[in-house]
């Protein structure tokens, strides 16, 4: 993997990645040279239990711009600079214009329901130059070059000793509220452990005490022995629809190992987990003939689990969460979702599996989800 590291204009950090060495062509732009006035703030949910983020400033950001101002593709006119300079390069990765979080969030002073600085990061991560793919078009190398971006921001983030969890995800339609359509992802930086990691790690590591061992074992061991939910196994990863599926067509591509990051792969796990990755995309967008609206979210551990609470317990994966339950019909959360966050499932996973099987993952769409 090869990187280089930039500053833009308005201060902000941006970092190029490439198969081959990175080479820039022209100068490094940002929108604007002034940086904007984020002061990102969290309040405490006493009844929940968790942080909830504000950020006033985002109310500013990019909406749906037209091709021709496409903010996440390289600069081709200097009067109308984006976010990216001409070059060779595969991915890049900059600090979020309008972000939620920051490593330098300023204190409100006092505030009600315990109102602290909204400390973190917010970075966009640009799959490829080519704003009309997706991320199911990257060929394997590509993929993997990905994995070991998202890898190298969290040990990156990690090193700021800021920062207790990352989550790297990307939202794909404007069904789940996208606002750029050039193949992208974000990561979201917390100085804190949210509530999912958090409630991860402590049912992981509540079953290693049980059972001696971690769960992914005998997750990936069941799911081999029955084979009804398995998408495609490459032996040192798997995609599975699990058993326990939220949402009609969810997915999971994991290691065969149990691992906490990305980071832990060997080179060879790092690999068959691309291929995993790429087929099951492509999948979903066979599925209905149309691009799938999804939420893909990268499940690592948090920063500070201990010890074999960690590698040896904490189950590595990337979820995808996709929004169409039918043809043209959008899985929306409803009253025992919101209420109660309990989730209710048209379709059971043995059967949605067997559909995602079917499908000819070399079906390329050329229509956004939802659209017939």
């Amino acid at each position: 993997m090869h990187q280089l590291d930039l500053v833009k204009p308005d201060g902000r950090a941006l970092t190029l990645y490439g198969l081959a060495p990175v080479e820039v062509t022209s100068e490094v732009p940002s929108p604007s040279p002034d940086p904007v006035d984020a002061r990102p703030v969290l309040r405490w949910h006493p009844v929940r239990g968790e942080w909830v983020m504000y950020a006033a400033h985002r109310l500013g950001r990019t909406f749906l711009p037209p091709p021709e101002y496409n903010p996440l593709a390289p600069t081709r006119d200097p009067a109308h600079p984006t976010e990216l300079p001409r070059g060779r390069y595969d991915v890049a990765v900059f600090e979020n214009r309008f972000p939620s979080l920051t490593l330098n969030a300023p204190d409100p002073g006092p505030g009600p329901a315990d109102t602290r600085a909204g400390v973190g990061a917010c970075e966009v991560v640009v799959f490829s130059q080519d704003a009309s793919g997706r991320l199911a078009d990257l060929t394997e190398a590509q993929l993997t070059l990905l994995l070991g971006v998202w890898a190298d921001r969290t040990t990156r983030l990690a090193a700021t000793g800021k920062i207790r969890s990352v989550l790297c995800f990307e939202n794909r339609g404007v069904e789940v509220g996208v606002t750029l359509h050039h193949p992208h992802g974000q990561i979201y930086a917390y100085d804190h452990v949210p509530p999912v990691p958090a409630r991860a790690a402590e049912q992981m590591r509540a079953y290693r005490e049980a059972h001696g061992r971690p769960w992914l074992e005998d997750f990936v061991a069941a799911e081999r022995a029955e084979g009804v939910r398995v998408i495609r196994d490459e032996g040192e990863a798997l995609s599975v629809v699990p058993p326990f599926a939220r949402f009609t067509y969810e997915t999971w591509v994991l290691p065969a190992r149990p691992v906490a990051f990305l980071a832990d792969l060997s080179a060879s796990e790092r690999a068959a987990f691309a291929r995993v990755l790429g087929d099951a995309l492509r999948r979903l967008d066979a599925l209905f003939g149309v691009r799938m609206p999804y939420l893909l979210t990268v499940q690592q551990a948090p920063l500070d689990t201990p010890g074999e609470a960690g590698p040896a317990t904490y189950p590595l994966r990337v979820e995808l969460c996709p929004y169409l339950r039918a043809p043209g019909r959008l899985k929306f959360l409803a009253g025992t979702e919101q209420g109660a966050g309990e989730f209710a499932n048209d379709k059971f996973p043995e059967v949605a599996a067997a559909e995602l099987r079917a499908a000819d993952p070399a079906f390329t769409p050329d229509k956004p989800g939802g659209q017939q």
